[in-house]
Protein backbone atom coordinates (compact mmCIF):
# COMPACT_ATOMS: atom_id res chain seq x y z
CA UNK A 1 0.00 0.00 0.00
CA UNK A 2 1.24 3.32 -0.94
CA UNK A 3 0.86 6.52 2.13
CA UNK A 4 1.74 9.95 1.75
CA UNK A 5 2.45 12.16 4.65
CA UNK A 6 2.87 15.55 5.82
CA UNK A 7 6.32 16.23 7.75
CA UNK A 8 7.53 19.31 9.39
CA UNK A 9 11.31 19.79 10.36
CA UNK A 10 13.46 22.59 11.89
CA UNK A 11 16.37 22.07 9.11
CA UNK A 12 19.02 23.78 11.39
CA UNK A 13 21.10 20.22 12.52
CA UNK A 14 20.28 18.27 9.43
CA UNK A 15 22.65 18.34 6.18
CA UNK A 16 19.64 18.78 4.32
CA UNK A 17 16.56 16.24 3.34
CA UNK A 18 18.43 14.08 1.05
CA UNK A 19 20.47 10.45 2.14
CA UNK A 20 24.03 11.13 1.12
CA UNK A 21 25.72 8.17 -0.36
CA UNK A 22 28.89 7.48 -1.95
CA UNK A 23 29.55 4.38 -4.24
CA UNK A 24 26.64 2.48 -2.90
CA UNK A 25 27.27 3.30 0.99
CA UNK A 26 25.32 5.83 3.32
CA UNK A 27 26.94 8.49 3.96
CA UNK A 28 26.79 9.37 7.97
CA UNK A 29 25.91 13.04 8.21
CA UNK A 30 22.58 13.90 9.38
CA UNK A 31 19.64 14.33 7.18
CA UNK A 32 16.27 14.75 7.10
CA UNK A 33 15.72 11.75 4.82
CA UNK A 34 17.53 9.31 7.14
CA UNK A 35 15.97 10.39 10.45
CA UNK A 36 12.28 9.92 8.63
CA UNK A 37 13.36 6.41 6.84
CA UNK A 38 15.07 4.87 10.38
CA UNK A 39 11.80 5.94 12.01
CA UNK A 40 9.29 4.04 9.80
CA UNK A 41 11.32 0.90 8.85
CA UNK A 42 11.05 0.73 13.09
CA UNK A 43 7.12 1.31 12.57
CA UNK A 44 7.18 -1.12 9.79
CA UNK A 45 9.90 -3.61 11.06
CA UNK A 46 10.88 -3.78 7.88
CA UNK A 47 12.98 -1.28 5.60
CA UNK A 48 10.91 1.46 4.07
CA UNK A 49 12.06 4.08 1.36
CA UNK A 50 10.68 7.36 0.67
CA UNK A 51 10.52 9.95 -1.79
CA UNK A 52 9.53 13.45 -1.29
CA UNK A 53 8.13 16.38 -2.83
CA UNK A 54 11.29 18.83 -3.11
CA UNK A 55 14.72 18.54 -1.53
CA UNK A 56 15.52 20.86 0.71
CA UNK A 57 19.61 22.26 1.55
CA UNK A 58 21.20 22.62 4.78
CA UNK A 59 19.79 24.35 7.14
CA UNK A 60 16.32 25.19 5.62
CA UNK A 61 13.26 24.24 6.95
CA UNK A 62 9.99 22.19 6.11
CA UNK A 63 6.61 23.01 6.69
CA UNK A 64 4.79 20.49 5.28
CA UNK A 65 6.95 18.32 3.06
CA UNK A 66 4.75 15.56 1.12
CA UNK A 67 6.24 12.08 1.67
CA UNK A 68 5.46 9.22 -0.02
CA UNK A 69 6.37 5.35 0.65
CA UNK A 70 4.93 1.66 0.13
CA UNK A 71 4.53 -0.54 2.89
CA UNK A 72 2.12 -3.71 3.45
CA UNK A 73 2.72 -3.24 7.28
CA UNK A 74 -1.00 -3.40 9.09
CA UNK A 75 -0.72 -0.27 10.18
CA UNK A 76 -3.94 2.85 10.47
CA UNK A 77 -2.88 6.29 9.22
CA UNK A 78 -2.83 7.35 12.79
CA UNK A 79 -0.79 4.41 14.13
CA UNK A 80 2.21 5.94 11.48
CA UNK A 81 1.99 9.21 12.69
CA UNK A 82 1.95 8.86 16.56
CA UNK A 83 4.77 5.83 15.89
CA UNK A 84 6.93 7.38 13.22
CA UNK A 85 7.06 10.75 15.36
CA UNK A 86 7.48 9.18 18.34
CA UNK A 87 10.72 7.45 16.64
CA UNK A 88 12.03 10.97 15.17
CA UNK A 89 14.38 13.37 16.67
CA UNK A 90 12.25 16.57 18.18
CA UNK A 91 13.26 18.47 15.31
CA UNK A 92 11.04 16.45 12.91
CA UNK A 93 7.47 15.18 13.08
CA UNK A 94 4.90 13.71 10.83
CA UNK A 95 1.53 15.49 10.69
CA UNK A 96 -0.26 13.74 8.83
CA UNK A 97 -0.86 9.98 7.12
CA UNK A 98 -3.02 8.87 4.64
CA UNK A 99 -3.48 6.17 1.69
CA UNK A 100 -2.60 7.53 -1.24
CA UNK A 101 -3.41 5.68 -5.18
CA UNK A 102 -0.71 3.56 -6.60
CA UNK A 103 0.38 6.04 -9.01
CA UNK A 104 0.72 9.06 -6.99
CA UNK A 105 4.23 10.00 -6.83
CA UNK A 106 5.01 13.25 -4.20
CA UNK A 107 7.48 14.63 -6.62
CA UNK A 108 6.01 13.76 -10.49
CA UNK A 109 2.74 14.30 -9.17
CA UNK A 110 3.25 17.99 -7.48
CA UNK A 111 1.89 21.08 -9.91
CA UNK A 112 3.78 23.63 -8.02
CA UNK A 113 6.05 23.97 -4.81
CA UNK A 114 6.15 27.10 -2.14
CA UNK A 115 8.57 28.73 -0.39
CA UNK A 116 8.53 31.22 2.51
CA UNK A 117 11.84 33.69 3.31
CA UNK A 118 11.48 35.54 6.75
CA UNK A 119 14.46 38.48 7.22
CA UNK A 120 14.65 40.71 10.49
CA UNK A 121 14.42 44.04 9.92
CA UNK A 122 16.39 45.80 12.40
CA UNK A 123 19.30 46.85 13.88
CA UNK A 124 19.63 44.09 16.31
CA UNK A 125 19.99 40.90 15.35
CA UNK A 126 17.06 38.10 16.88
CA UNK A 127 17.81 36.09 20.05
CA UNK A 128 14.27 34.52 19.88
CA UNK A 129 13.41 32.30 16.98
CA UNK A 130 16.88 32.93 15.14
CA UNK A 131 17.08 29.18 13.72
CA UNK A 132 13.81 30.49 11.65
CA UNK A 133 15.24 34.32 10.60
CA UNK A 134 17.95 35.67 8.36
CA UNK A 135 18.78 39.31 9.70
CA UNK A 136 19.42 42.65 8.05
CA UNK A 137 20.14 45.71 10.01
CA UNK A 138 20.03 48.12 7.26
CA UNK A 139 16.73 49.24 6.73
CA UNK A 140 14.63 47.66 3.94
CA UNK A 141 12.08 49.28 1.12
CA UNK A 142 9.67 46.16 1.32
CA UNK A 143 7.89 47.56 -1.69
CA UNK A 144 10.42 48.27 -3.83
CA UNK A 145 11.50 44.91 -3.48
CA UNK A 146 7.88 43.88 -4.40
CA UNK A 147 7.55 45.95 -7.57
CA UNK A 148 11.20 44.32 -8.42
CA UNK A 149 10.55 40.74 -8.22
CA UNK A 150 7.75 41.05 -10.26
CA UNK A 151 10.40 41.01 -13.51
CA UNK A 152 10.46 37.47 -12.42
CA UNK A 153 7.25 36.36 -13.36
CA UNK A 154 6.16 33.92 -15.79
CA UNK A 155 8.65 30.48 -17.44
CA UNK A 156 11.87 32.23 -17.76
CA UNK A 157 15.93 31.09 -17.72
CA UNK A 158 16.70 31.47 -14.10
CA UNK A 159 20.23 30.73 -14.90
CA UNK A 160 21.27 34.66 -12.81
CA UNK A 161 19.92 32.85 -9.86
CA UNK A 162 21.32 29.43 -10.10
CA UNK A 163 24.12 28.00 -8.38
CA UNK A 164 27.25 26.72 -10.33
CA UNK A 165 26.43 23.24 -8.05
CA UNK A 166 22.81 23.02 -10.03
CA UNK A 167 22.43 19.51 -11.40
CA UNK A 168 19.10 20.37 -13.08
CA UNK A 169 18.62 19.72 -16.99
CA UNK A 170 17.97 22.74 -17.98
CA UNK A 171 17.30 26.67 -16.23
CA UNK A 172 13.93 27.10 -17.41
CA UNK A 173 11.44 27.52 -14.49
CA UNK A 174 7.51 28.73 -14.15
CA UNK A 175 7.48 31.57 -11.66
CA UNK A 176 3.64 31.38 -10.11
CA UNK A 177 3.84 33.78 -8.11
CA UNK A 178 6.36 36.25 -5.75
CA UNK A 179 5.33 38.50 -3.10
CA UNK A 180 7.27 40.80 -0.31
CA UNK A 181 5.75 42.45 2.46
CA UNK A 182 6.37 44.22 5.46
CA UNK A 183 4.85 42.63 8.74
CA UNK A 184 6.36 44.71 11.75
CA UNK A 185 10.13 44.41 11.86
CA UNK A 186 9.70 41.44 9.24
CA UNK A 187 10.21 41.59 5.53
CA UNK A 188 8.71 38.19 3.97
CA UNK A 189 9.03 37.03 0.80
CA UNK A 190 6.86 34.36 -0.53
CA UNK A 191 7.48 32.43 -3.77
CA UNK A 192 5.78 29.76 -5.58
CA UNK A 193 6.69 27.82 -9.01
CA UNK A 194 6.09 24.52 -10.51
CA UNK A 195 9.91 24.18 -9.43
CA UNK A 196 12.95 25.57 -8.32
CA UNK A 197 16.62 25.11 -9.73
CA UNK A 198 19.10 24.80 -6.83
CA UNK A 199 19.50 28.19 -4.29
CA UNK A 200 17.21 29.81 -6.40
CA UNK A 201 14.81 31.21 -4.00
CA UNK A 202 18.31 32.18 -1.90
CA UNK A 203 19.42 34.16 -4.76
CA UNK A 204 16.81 35.97 -5.37
CA UNK A 205 16.19 36.87 -2.12
CA UNK A 206 19.58 38.16 -2.15
CA UNK A 207 19.58 40.24 -5.05
CA UNK A 208 16.18 41.92 -3.84
CA UNK A 209 18.21 42.84 -0.83
CA UNK A 210 19.98 45.06 -2.70
CA UNK A 211 17.04 46.97 -4.04
CA UNK A 212 15.71 47.01 -0.80
CA UNK A 213 18.38 48.74 0.61
CA UNK A 214 19.06 51.20 -2.17
CA UNK A 215 21.92 49.82 -3.99
CA UNK A 216 20.10 48.83 -7.12
CA UNK A 217 17.10 50.22 -8.70
CA UNK A 218 13.93 48.14 -9.30
CA UNK A 219 14.73 47.68 -12.69
CA UNK A 220 18.13 45.59 -12.39
CA UNK A 221 16.07 42.21 -10.99
CA UNK A 222 14.64 42.07 -14.54
CA UNK A 223 18.10 43.43 -16.31
CA UNK A 224 19.95 39.93 -14.45
CA UNK A 225 17.06 37.48 -15.13
CA UNK A 226 18.00 38.59 -18.79
CA UNK A 227 21.66 38.89 -18.61
CA UNK A 228 21.68 35.05 -17.63
CA UNK A 229 24.97 35.96 -15.58
CA UNK A 230 24.85 34.46 -12.03
CA UNK A 231 28.35 36.44 -11.27
CA UNK A 232 26.60 39.93 -11.54
CA UNK A 233 23.39 39.01 -9.18
CA UNK A 234 23.53 39.34 -5.25
CA UNK A 235 25.01 36.97 -2.89
CA UNK A 236 23.29 34.14 -1.66
CA UNK A 237 20.92 34.77 1.44
CA UNK A 238 21.39 32.96 4.67
CA UNK A 239 19.57 29.11 4.62
CA UNK A 240 18.11 30.04 8.06
CA UNK A 241 15.37 32.20 7.05
CA UNK A 242 13.96 29.55 4.01
CA UNK A 243 10.89 27.57 4.77
CA UNK A 244 9.80 24.94 2.31
CA UNK A 245 6.30 25.81 3.12
CA UNK A 246 5.63 22.65 0.68
CA UNK A 247 3.93 21.48 -2.65
CA UNK A 248 0.91 21.52 -4.20
CA UNK A 249 -1.57 18.69 -5.78
CA UNK A 250 -4.24 18.15 -7.80
CA UNK A 251 -7.86 17.51 -5.84
CA UNK A 252 -8.17 14.10 -7.19
CA UNK A 253 -5.29 12.92 -5.22
CA UNK A 254 -7.72 14.12 -2.06
CA UNK A 255 -4.89 15.21 0.19
CA UNK A 256 -5.04 17.56 2.94
CA UNK A 257 -6.43 21.63 1.47
CA UNK A 258 -2.93 23.03 2.55
CA UNK A 259 -1.37 20.72 -0.22
CA UNK A 260 -4.25 20.94 -2.24
CA UNK A 261 -4.59 23.13 -5.48
CA UNK A 262 -7.83 25.52 -4.77
CA UNK A 263 -10.14 26.12 -7.96
CA UNK A 264 -8.09 27.85 -10.56
CA UNK A 265 -4.49 25.64 -10.18
CA UNK A 266 -1.53 27.21 -9.86
CA UNK A 267 -1.50 29.73 -12.00
CA UNK A 268 -1.74 31.76 -15.43
CA UNK A 269 -0.30 28.86 -18.14
CA UNK A 270 0.87 26.11 -15.68
CA UNK A 271 0.45 22.84 -16.65
CA UNK A 272 0.26 19.35 -15.74
CA UNK A 273 3.09 18.55 -18.08
CA UNK A 274 5.21 21.93 -17.37
CA UNK A 275 4.94 21.20 -13.26
CA UNK A 276 6.80 17.42 -13.85
CA UNK A 277 9.28 18.80 -16.29
CA UNK A 278 10.89 20.10 -13.68
CA UNK A 279 9.96 17.99 -10.91
CA UNK A 280 13.02 16.18 -10.59
CA UNK A 281 15.36 18.77 -9.99
CA UNK A 282 16.52 19.96 -6.13
CA UNK A 283 14.93 23.24 -4.67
Amino acid sequence: MRYALGVEYDGSDFNGWQRLEKAGAPVHTPSVQSALEAALSSVADAPVATVCAGRTDAGVHGQCQVVHFDSDAPRAPRGWVLGVTAQLPPSVCVRWCQPVAEDFHARFSARARRYRYVLLNRQVRPALGRQLLAWERLPLDAEAMHRAAQALLGEQDFSAFRTVHCQARHPMRELQSITVTRQGEQVIVQVQANAFLHHMVRNIVGSLLLVGRGEQPERWIGQLLAGRDRTLAGPTAPAQGLVFVGPLYAPQWGLPDEVTLQQGGPGPGVSAGSARRGACDPS
